[in-house]
């Protein structure tokens, strides 16, 4: 990492130098902003960074109805903890912190949640169970929760803001703020579905991702939420890797924000609502994954044929999270041996012998050996694209499954190094 020392550096965390050295190859061209009914959002700078916005603070109208999905970790940041052990899906604010995780910091970590919820139940006249917590960044850093206390104090002077600036108070090493906003219509209804979402290392998630709220302008029980979270975080924020590191901190929540009602119970309405449930989460988790830390390209891994979706995922999760394949991706070198390795380490049982592979559409290898008509000078042109598209099928079975990453670069190393300076 080359160093600045220009006047505006040395006002900024390496967090916020890094926001601004790094651009994504994928990184939108527009990116679409909205301002939301039914709650209002607040952000501020608190000093967790030294310059931009770092703190968001969202308060419904009234209390809502959530369903969680948190990090399988064993060893859980203390929002997690806090949030597991006090709020059970009713929900009147949401406090989001990035700069500092607030993860194992012992009954340290709790007790400064415990500080500022508090104070934030007074101000808004609210239960502390029915308040959710979450917090991005360094690991194993005290904070003083006069931090967030001091700009609560500010809320009721403030003017709510709009969706763009509260992706972006969540950032940490993300180059650009994450909104997906989608529209449906269901019994003359139009239902608008919308989400933030933060990650770019530190990305595998094992139950839904780094950090993602989706807002959902209709009335939902509890029961109906945890449904459609389930449903839909196997196939999008399950099925991503950056660096096959699960972050302390995951957490995604849906959240009913609305008093329209459908009648969900409807098969076709329950469809509809799903499939724009999953649009929205498809759309956040891919821009998660072309945001991953030093990214040069993004790799599609589809493994077909398989015995079951596990064992699809542990194949797809094997190859996509291999150094080697992600270096060799990096250095646009189609090594189709090192698909064959990280299929083997998988350790599922196969029939290496079965297995045909196809960068793009090219066929690299079939039946235990090289294809023999490999035409080296097209793959050498495909494997320049931003996007590869690695399919493996196995042929054991007839389970279907893609699973999303990214290559691997100097530059992830770079960013790695000097994430705490």
């Amino acid at each position: 990492m080359k160093n600045n020392s220009s006047t505006i550096d040395l006002k900024l965390t390496n967090n916020e130098r890094l926001f601004l050295e790094t651009k994504s190859v994928f990184k939108p061209k527009n990116i679409k902003d909205y301002i939301p009914k039914n709650f209002k959002v607040f952000t501020f700078n608190a000093g967790f960074k030294k310059k931009f916005d770092d703190l968001l603070i969202i308060i419904f109208d009234k209390v809502i109805t959530s369903s969680c999905i948190y990090s399988k970790t064993s060893t859980p940041s203390a929002p997690i903890l806090w949030d597991k052990k006090y709020n059970r899906g009713d929900v009147k604010a949401l406090i989001v912190n990035s700069g500092n995780a607030n993860a194992h910091t012992g009954k340290k970590g709790l007790t400064i949640i415990n500080e500022y919820t508090k104070y934030l139940s007074k101000l808004i006249k609210c239960k502390k169970n029915e308040i959710l917590v979450s917090s991005t960044g360094v690991i194993g850093e005290i904070f003083d929760p006069k931090l967030i206390i001091n700009k609560m104090k500010k809320i009721n002077q403030s003017k709510s803001t709009s969706l763009l600036n509260a992706a972006k108070s969540i950032m940490t090493t993300d180059t650009y703020p994450k909104i997906s906003v989608n529209n449906v219509k269901i019994e003359n209804k139009n239902i608008k579905i919308f989400g933030i979402a933060k990650g770019s290392g530190m990305i595998k998630p094992n139950m839904g991702t780094m950090l993602a709220y989706i807002f959902i302008d209709i009335s939902l029980s509890k029961k109906v939420l945890k449904q459609l979270i389930y449903e839909n975080a196997e196939n999008t924020f399950n099925s991503i890797s950056v660096d096959s590191d699960t972050s302390t901190s995951d957490t995604l929540v849906l959240f009913s924000t609305s008093n329209q009602k459908i009648n969900i119970k409807k098969n076709k309405n329950f469809k509809n609502l799903n499939l724009a449930i999953y649009k929205v989460m498809r759309d956040l988790s891919l821009q998660v994954i072309k945001d991953g830390e030093g990214l040069s390209k993004l790799i599609k891994v589809n493994i077909l044929k398989c015995k079951s979706k596990k064992q699809a995922k542990e194949i797809g999760f094997s190859i996509v999270d291999s150094p080697l394949v992600k270096t060799a991706i990096a250095g646009q070198d189609a090594n189709w041996g090192r698909i064959i390795m990280a299929i083997g380490k998988s350790n599922i049982n196969l029939d290496q012998n079965k297995i045909k592979i196809f960068f793009g559409k090219n066929l690299v290898c079939s039946n235990g050996a090289a294809n023999k008509k490999i035409n080296t000078k097209k793959i050498n042109k495909y494997m320049k694209n931003k996007i590869i598209e690695i399919t493996a099928i196995i042929n054991n079975g007839e389970i279907d499954h893609s699973v999303y990453g990214n290559d691997l670069t100097r530059k992830y190393v770079e960013i790695n190094v000097d994430y705490r300076s």
